[in-house]
């Protein structure tokens, strides 16, 4: 998946907005090595400060793990993985009701329109 930043919002937060999905998705799966904070930074062509912030922040929030020995690896703790799939689930079905009834759709319709497009 590569890297993709917006200019109105801080590049850290997009990159850990990034990560965060990468590990939800499974393209970072749970106990493994992530690439070190340089080969990240050249990959998303970003200061190595700003991805160290990033990376900083995603342990402190428990996505990643840094071992003195191995690096940093993923959290192999896969219920807060799944907590925030969920939560990034609920948030996008939040959107996407708003838009659709800004179009003016209630949620009875609404529904109908995801059950019909199954």
């Amino acid at each position: 998946m590569p890297w993709k930043f917006e200019s109105d919002r801080p590049i850290y937060a997009q990159i850990l907005e990034q990560i965060k999905e990468r590990i939800i998705v499974g393209e970072y799966p749970p106990g493994s090595r992530l690439p070190s904070v340089r080969e990240l930074a050249t990959e998303a062509a970003v200061n190595p400060n700003t991805m160290q912030r990033a990376m900083a922040e995603l342990e402190r929030e428990g996505y990643v793990v840094t071992n003195r020995t191995t690096g940093r690896t993923v959290t192999d703790n896969v219920g807060v993985i799944m907590e925030s799939k969920k939560s990034t689930a609920i948030e996008l079905t939040q959107k996407y009701i708003e838009k659709m009834e800004q179009l003016g759709f209630s949620r009875e319709q609404i529904v109908k329109i995801i059950e019909e497009g199954k």
